[in-house]
């Protein structure tokens, strides 16, 4: 009797709903929650309850958000826009959604974010990107993020984060920006993100972490750089990771195997708050006679073959050395001799 009576009053609840529901869009708790789900719509449909506070929009093909497309739902806390084949978000088109706390935008075709597209994001805690085309990160984009807690703008075909373009996120703890095409991890880039505990930047083309790009970054616990261009790092780069604990995955990069890289990698596993995860993982791309071959494996020989050789080229320097001050002593005495032998000639002839 008890399962019947629930369902009378889900019955109930949806059929009171519908009264305040857009067109093929079902609405359930007295239209709070809107699902407009893979409808077929190509713009925001009209009529949405002022009360709603979860709305889903994803599978549609709205490609472009017009400029207040969701005027007047001021109680509206979760968005759902993922695959809706969104190619262009016009002015102020998320304007009066300052209550919203979470946003996914991700598998569409975006390739640029408005200027003032934060402007009205305030309470936002969670941002979905990721899967778009975007290239760029610029200043205003996203500076009015404060209460931003998890950015996801992985698999896009992001180059540059300009310095200062996410100044305004301090409160964030998750970024991830895997799979894009970044090239290099500069200083002041991550200058603001004290908070900050993951770090996701595995399948870029970063080749190049500069010394003091990581300093900020206080509370952070994974530093994903799997899979980029590193051929080698400097260790104080990492020393200036000044926090509890610090989880490495550092496989999958063309590692350039020699004494400089085995030194930076024994001082790493030699600090209390650093921990390479995938050590084992690591493989040489060169020199060729070691491509292939784990780093954790050949290390030890590495500087082994470094000091053999100098020792071979410092012995042969000091023989050749030995050498040459035995032959000048030799010859300095030959003449000698020679001088002593002509002087006791000329004596006897006078």
């Amino acid at each position: 009797m008890l399962s019947i009576l629930a369902l009378l009053l889900l019955a109930v609840s949806l059929v009171g709903a519908s009264k305040r529901c857009p067109h093929l869009c079902l609405c359930y708790e007295s239209s709070d929650l809107v699902d407009c789900h893979a409808r077929g719509f190509v713009q925001v449909p009209h009529g949405l309850p002022h009360g709603t506070w979860l709305l889903d929009l994803g599978g549609n093909n709205l490609v472009e958000l017009r400029s207040r497309a969701f005027a007047g739902l001021w109680s509206l806390r979760i968005l759902v826009l993922s695959s809706s084949g969104l190619q262009l978000l016009q002015p102020q088109a998320l304007s009066s959604l300052s209550f919203l706390e979470k946003l996914d935008m991700s598998y569409n075709e975006l390739r640029r974010l408005p200027p003032d597209f934060s402007q009205s994001l305030s309470s936002l805690r969670e941002l979905r990107l990721d899967h778009n085309h975007l290239e760029s990160l610029d200043l205003q984009s996203l500076e009015r993020l404060e209460s931003l807690e998890k950015l996801d703008l992985s698999h896009n075909h992001i180059q540059t984060v300009e310095p200062g373009a996410l100044r305004g996120l301090s409160r964030l703890r998750h970024l991830y920006l895997q799979a894009n095409q970044l090239t290099a991890l500069q200083e002041g880039t991550l200058t603001m993100l004290l908070g900050l505990e993951v770090l996701l930047l595995g399948q870029n083309n970063i080749s190049r972490i500069e010394t003091e790009a990581l300093a900020s970054l206080h509370s952070l616990s994974l530093l994903g750089l799997e899979d980029n261009q590193l051929k080698h790092l400097r260790f104080k780069t990492f020393l200036n990771l000044h926090t509890p604990g610090t989880h490495l995955q550092l496989a999958g990069n063309p590692w350039s195997c020699d004494c400089d890289l085995h030194r930076v990698f024994s001082k790493l596993l030699s600090v209390r708050h650093l921990h390479v995860d995938d050590y084992r993982n690591i493989t040489c791309h060169e020199p060729a006679q070691l491509a292939g071959a784990s780093l954790a494996w050949v290390d030890s020989q590495l500087c082994f073959a470094e000091t053999a050789t100098v020792l071979v080229i410092t012995v042969t320097v000091l023989v050749t050395v030995v050498a040459a001050i035995v032959m000048a002593e030799r010859n300095r005495k030959k003449n000698q001799g020679k001088g002593g032998g002509d002087s006791e000639s000329d004596m006897q002839e006078k």
